[in-house]
């Protein structure tokens, strides 16, 4: 067995069994301390990647993204999701070529979401589906066995519904996703009915806000937590306030207790 398929097989062995945390870096340094932490798996976050490279969510080209995906797989050897937005390209042939491109870079998982740049915030459920079985199809016909996320992002476009939610995700289910996921919830009983409608297939849940424990989320049946940009937003909090206190007030005072960061970055 080679490596990217050790890979695959021990992600698809973390979904079934336990709730385990999959935090998202943004370049390598964070990647790697991550791993460092004990963490099982990792996945990308396009919005804190796009935030390196000085833009917001969403303008990152394709070939950036598969650039990324492939640098952070390289550094860590635990599996890594990707976070593949809405695969690039909106007709299901642009989808399956690039999902093609992105399990190439050697990552163990990948996600595709149904939002849009167009006047309707959400694909219609009809192409929103083609879309996940054109991914399907590109994963079986790569032969890696990439964990295949559908990802509905309802309530991120303020489309919130939660029947709409478990309607979109048993379609993906339906059409070849291994792990479902609707991101941005906040409250315990949306995490469970969607747990529920879609079992015995996994749900990742994303956790932003301090609003659920991992042990609360492990009751409620989900096996997969991820946090997105936060923890890059984290970073850039404590980054920001440094740096703003030295443009108004010339002072330096959280330049205390601060982490040791070449020792991080020197362990094997």
């Amino acid at each position: 067995m080679n490596a990217l398929a050790e890979r695959v097989a021990a992600f698809r062995g973390l979904h079934s069994t336990d709730c385990f945390v999959m935090p998202n870096p943004w370049d390598v340094g964070s990647a790697r301390v991550l791993e460092q932490l004990g963490f099982q798996a990792l996945a990308t976050t396009s919005a804190g990647f796009a935030w390196t490279m000085g833009e917001p969510d969403n303008r990152v080209t394709r070939d950036e993204a598969l650039v990324h995906l492939r640098t952070v797989a390289e550094a860590v050897t635990v599996p890594v999701n990707a976070d593949f937005q809405g695969g690039f390209g909106v007709d299901p042939l642009d989808v399956y070529n690039n999902v093609t491109l992105a399990v190439a870079t050697g990552v163990a998982g990948l996600s595709i979401g149904d939002s849009t740049d167009g006047a309707s915030p959400l694909y219609e459920l009809g192409l929103a589906v083609e879309r996940i079985r054109a991914a399907r199809q590109a994963i079986d016909d790569s032969g890696t066995g990439v964990l295949l996320t559908g990802r509905t992002e309802g309530f991120v476009v303020g489309q919130g519904d939660i029947d709409e939610t478990i309607s979109r995700l048993r379609a993906y289910s339906e059409a070849g996703a291994d792990c479902l996921y609707a991101p941005r919830l906040d409250h315990a009983d949306q995490v469970a009915a969607i747990v529920a409608a879609v079992s015995p297939k996994p749900v990742n849940l994303l956790i932003n806000s301090p609003f659920i424990t991992v042990a609360q989320a492990k009751t409620l049946g989900v096996r997969r937590i991820s946090v997105g940009g936060t923890l890059a937003r984290a970073a850039w909090k404590g980054w920001l306030a440094a740096a703003t206190e030295i443009a108004a007030e010339g002072t330096f005072t959280r330049f205390e207790q601060l982490p040791n960061v070449e020792e991080l970055m020197s362990r094997p």
